[in-house]
C-alpha cells in the first residue's frame, strides 16, 4: 500500500520554517480602502458632526453666538409648524409609496411574463422618467397642471368644466402623481432583476403539474419580491420624507398660499437657514428629521427579515 505524503513533504516546506503570526494585524486591505474612506468621512460624516455641533448653539443679536444646549431640539418639539410639515410628508408616504410600488410590483410582473410585446421599449420608457431631473419634471407639470393653460386648462375648455388639480385640497396628490411618475420605473427594474433570478424551469415544472399563471405569480414570484420590496419601501420612505423639489418649484405656481415655507421639513429647514439666519434650529430640525427617518427605515427592515424568516 502507498502512504500519502504530507503536504509539507510534496512542497518540500519544512513545518518548522512556516511562520504564523497570529497577533500582528494585517493592514494591507486598507491600502484599497482609505481613497472611499476619506471621500466618506470628508462628504458624510464630518458634516453630519459639524450639523450636531451647531444644534446646539444659537446666533442671538447681542453677544453673537451662544452655546444653549438642547434649548433648539426643545423648541422644535413644541413647534406646530415641524409637526405640521412631519404629518404631511407622513401622510404623503402613506398614500404614494403603496400606490407607485403596486405600479412598480405590476410592471416588473408584466416584463417578467414574456408576453408584453415590445418589452424592451416598454422598460425603457418606464424608466426614462427617473432619468428626467426633479426640476424639469416638475417644471413639466406644473404646466400641465395650470387651470388657465396647459392640458389641464385645454380640458376646461373643451369640457366646460373648472377643474384644478393646484388646488389645496387635492395639491399634495398632485405632487403624488409626479413623485410616482418619475420613480415607478426606477423601482421597478430593483423588482424585475429579482425576478430574472429565477430559473425558468421552475415556471416549467410549474405549469407541467397544472399550475395557472396567477398560482405561479402567488407561490413563485412574489415571495421572490419580499427582498427586493423592503429594499424599495426603505428607499421610498427616505425619499418622501426629504421631499422638496416638486413643492419648492410648484410654490410659485401655485395661485395663494397653498404651499408655505413649512410646507415639507426640508423646506422649512431650508427656508429657517438661508432666509430666516437660523441655521442653528434648522441643523436641530435636520438631525430630528434624519432620526425619525431612520427609526422608520430600521423598523421597516426589522418586520421585514421577521417576515423572510417566516
Amino acid at each position: 500500500m502507498i502512504k500519502q505524503r504530507s503536504v509539507n513533504q510534496i512542497t518540500g516546506i519544512k513545518s518548522s520554517s512556516v511562520r504564523v503570526n497570529r497577533h500582528r494585524a494585517d493592514w494591507r486591505g486598507w491600502k484599497f480602502m482609505w481613497p472611499f474612506a476619506l471621500v466618506f468621512t470628508f462628504v458624510f460624516i464630518i458634516p453630519i458632526l459639524y450639523a450636531i455641533y451647531i444644534s446646539f448653539f444659537q446666533k442671538q443679536m447681542v453677544g453673537g453666538t451662544q452655546f444653549v444646549g438642547i434649548n433648539n431640539y426643545i423648541r422644535l418639539f413644541h413647534d406646530q409648524q415641524f409637526w405640521s410639515s412631519v404629518g404631511r410628508v407622513a401622510l404623503f408616504t402613506c398614500v404614494q409609496v403603496p400606490i407607485m410600488l403596486f405600479l412598480s410590483a405590476a410592471m416588473a410582473l408584466a416584463l417578467d411574463s414574456m408576453k408584453l410585446h415590445g418589452a424592451k421599449f416598454f422598460r425603457i420608457s418606464t424608466f426614462l422618467p427617473y432619468a428626467v431631473p426633479a426640476v424639469v419634471s416638475t417644471l413639466v407639470w406644473g404646466f400641465m397642471y395650470g387651470a388657465k393653460y396647459g392640458l389641464v386648462g385645454s380640458l376646461n375648455d373643451w369640457l366646460g368644466t373648472n377643474l384644478d388639480v393646484l388646488s389645496p385640497s387635492v395639491l399634495l396628490a398632485s405632487i403624488g402623481n409626479i413623485v410616482t411618475w418619475e420613480f415607478t420605473g426606477y423601482n421597478m427594474l430593483i423588482f424585475y432583476s429579482s425576478l430574472s433570478t429565477i430559473p425558468h424551469s421552475l415556471y416549467e415544472a410549474a405549469s407541467i403539474d397544472g399550475a395557472s399563471e396567477w398560482q405561479i405569480v402567488k407561490s413563485i414570484k412574489l415571495p421572490e419580491l419580499k427582498g427586493s420590496l423592503a429594499i424599495t419601501v426603505i428607499f421610498s420612505i427616505i425619499g418622501s420624507f426629504q421631499l422638496f423639489n416638486e413643492p419648492s418649484i410648484l410654490q410659485n405656481m401655485v395661485p395663494g398660499n397653498a404651499i408655505t415655507t413649512y410646507y415639507t421639513p426640508n423646506m422649512y429647514a431650508y427656508n429657517l437657514s438661508f432666509a430666516g439666519n437660523q441655521s442653528n434650529y434648522a441643523a436641530a430640525l435636520a438631525i430630528t428629521m434624519a432620526v425619525i427617518t431612520m427609526a422608520i427605515a430600521y423598523a421597516v427592515q426589522l418586520n421585514s427579515m421577521k417576515e423572510q424568516m417566516k
